[in-house]
């Protein structure tokens, strides 16, 4: 299995850290009897952990799709090259980074790190079409 495939595997556990962190600090906010109910009347997030813990997932499902995407592409069109592989790697480590900085506040530390996200999703894109 090519690097970039077990990136993708592993970007499932990473995924799940988002999700939990999130979940974890909804249930603590709210209650397990409430996050266990229809929901049909649910609060705003309220304090700025839990804002900032959906925030930060929200931010992880706009780029995961597009991640995967291009990972599946590049392998099954055979175009695991450097330049595809140095951008899911720059987006790995931008994505494992950028959470305990969101969560903890940091302004711009946060911001820098998250612009390894895009350069990393570009750098995939320009090494499977060109």
């Amino acid at each position: 299995m090519s690097t970039e495939l077990w990136l993708l595997l592993w970007s499932l556990p990473l995924y799940g850290l988002y999700l939990g962190a999130q979940s974890l600090i909804y249930r603590w906010r709210f209650g397990v009897e409430f996050a266990a109910s229809a929901r049909d009347s649910a609060p705003k997030p309220e304090g700025e952990l839990l804002g900032r813990s959906e925030r930060a997932l929200r931010n992880f499902n706009e780029t995961y799709v597009p991640l995967v995407i291009m990972l599946l592409i590049a392998h099954l069109a055979d175009r695991n090259d450097p330049v595809v592989l140095w951008g899911v790697g720059i987006w790995f480590v931008a994505r494992i980074v950028y959470l305990p900085l969101y969560l903890s506040g940091v302004q711009w530390g946060r911001s820098l790190v998250w612009c390894g996200v895009p350069i990393g999703l570009c750098l995939m894109f320009f090494g499977i079409v060109f």
